[in-house]
């Protein structure tokens, strides 16, 4: 995603690739079975074992309401409120139906402005009309069916205007409250934790790596959660959200192996494991599980003819999270076909419209600066000149080209190029937590130490490249990082070349 909450331009996902609103609109012919032609959504082969049982008179509605619940639990918002449809279709007395619609139109960790997590309008009168149903359809229920109807009704006031902390704050006391109330149930201890997450979203941890008051209940309670059912996929994916940013991302290791082959139709929950792996140095197992989770996601977009956020944000990620790996693994071949694949997913019109999802762009350059493909990146064809961040990286790489082949004058070029984009970059960038002047200051920072090391001047580069790693160490969290590779890597040469290692 991705993780990719605490990244303002995951919102702008929203108007990519054939985004839409009503997920139901652009429904493919489903003529594999009459019951997927009566439900109007088809049921998935590969979608794990998890089972919460609801009243319905419907056994086909129980099974799409279980997708549903797993398609929301693997981040697939748009097609697990088409699950629960489904099964309202089939059984439209089934109040728990509508509760699942309504908790998949809620705000998620992966959607947020401002760090907060956030609706559209139409989200907000879409989430109260389920609810509402819900709460019409109260006879003849279990009483935690009527608790999970009645603790839902507090997320959602339908007014698109109001402020939503008090209303996400408010629906996480109340799933706590049931996780009190129901100790046994796994399900209600991972939802509690989703809500507190919600409210925080990636922003778990303080500035030494402490756990803030909310994150270590979400982990406590994930962690009750795997001791008591250690396939609980919700439970699973959550845990590694949780820990990624710490300072002990191992801690969470065995949740991700135990992921990787739970739900092998969900591409995002196949995916997740990787952002362990690459957290703990194994690469190989994050490229292998971005490559299947590629895959899985690629056979359901064209199956379904899938729209919107998930194929617009989560299948994209899958391949930039493939690039990465590869590329700290030195599979070159690997990083520069995947790092083209992630420009064929962001259109040249898409950047044009969203200028700042422009880095994405930059991979392919990156990849080759990384591999010391010097000829390749001097061929390079500069980016378009409204994409002022794009074209500066474009600047970096040929400045490293040119330092690297004893051109120190042209690699000075670059810089003074870099410098000169910065304004125009600022100006795409504010406002937007994307840290495109961080990483354009990083990127300046190495020139000038590639240019000092490349002259045999190793004192000066170590000082060019630990102002490079401070800038690095300061970037916000994210996965894959912001900056291509370890700047510690050409500090710890320029030390060695210094006699200072």
């Amino acid at each position: 995603m991705l993780s990719m909450s605490k990244k303002a331009f995951c919102v702008i996902y929203l108007g990519l690739i054939g985004c839409g609103g009503d997920p139901a609109a652009d429904a493919p012919d489903l003529g594999v079975s009459d019951l997927a032609q009566r439900a109007g959504a088809p049921l998935f082969e590969g979608m794990g074992t998890f089972h919460m049982p609801v009243t319905t008179a419907d056994p086909d509605a129980q099974r799409y309401f279980d997708q549903g619940m797993v398609l929301a639990f693997g981040f697939n918002h748009a097609e697990s409120i088409r699950s629960f449809r489904a099964a309202q279709t089939l059984d439209p007395d089934c109040a728990m139906c509508f509760w699942g619609e309504a908790l998949a139109t809620g705000p998620n960790i992966n959607v947020t402005s401002n760090g907060k997590a956030i609706m559209s309008a139409d989200e907000r009168v879409g989430a109260r009309a389920a609810i509402d149903k819900a709460l019409g359809l109260l006879e003849g229920l279990t009483e935690k069916e009527r608790d999970w109807i009645l603790a839902l009704d507090q997320r959602y006031d339908g007014d698109p205007e109001s402020p939503r902390e008090p209303l996400d704050r408010a629906w996480a006391d109340a799933v706590g409250a049931m996780a009190k109330q129901y100790p046994d149930d796994t399900t209600v201890a991972s939802i509690y934790a989703e809500a507190l997450m919600n409210t925080m979203p990636w922003d778990y941890w303080g500035p030494s790596r402490e756990a803030k008051l909310d994150t270590q209940a979400v982990i406590a309670s994930l962690e009750r959660v795997m001791v008591a059912d250690p396939d609980h996929p919700l439970a699973l994916h959550l845990y590694i959200h949780a820990l990624e940013a710490s300072s002990n991302a191992q801690k969470a290791e065995a949740a991700a192996d135990r992921l990787s082959d739970l739900v092998p139709a969900s591409g995002h929950l196949v995916h997740m494991p990787s952002h362990i792996y690459f957290r703990v140095g194994r690469y190989q197992d994050s490229a292998l599980a971005n490559i299947r989770a590629a895959e899985v996601d690629e056979a359901y977009i064209a199956q379904c003819n899938a729209q919107g956020f998930y194929p617009a944000l989560y299948y994209p990620h899958n391949i930039h999270f493939l690039w990465a790996s590869a590329t700290m693994q030195g599979q070159s071949a690997l990083s520069l076909e995947s790092a083209r694949r992630v420009v064929a997913n962001v259109r040249i019109e898409q950047v044009e419209q969203f200028p700042t999802i422009q880095f994405f762009r930059t991979v392919p350059m990156l990849s080759l600066v990384r591999f010391a493909r010097w000829e390749e990146i001097l061929t390079e064809p500069e980016p378009h000149a409204p994409f002022a961040f794009a074209r500066a990286i474009w600047h970096y790489g040929r400045g490293v080209a040119y330092a690297a082949t004893a051109q120190p004058e042209l690699a000075m070029a670059e810089l003074d190029a870099i410098v000169a984009l910065e304004p125009d970059v600022d100006e795409i960038f504010m406002g937007n937590v994307y840290p495109a002047k961080d990483l354009l200051d990083i990127a300046k920072a190495l020139l000038r130490g590639e240019l000092a090391y490349r002259q045999a001047n190793a004192a000066e580069a170590v000082e060019h490249f630990a102002e490079a790693v401070a800038l690095q160490d300061a970037l916000p969290y994210t996965e894959p990082p912001f900056w291509y590779y370890p700047t510690r890597q050409s500090l710890g040469a320029a030390l060695l070349a210094d006699g200072r290692a």
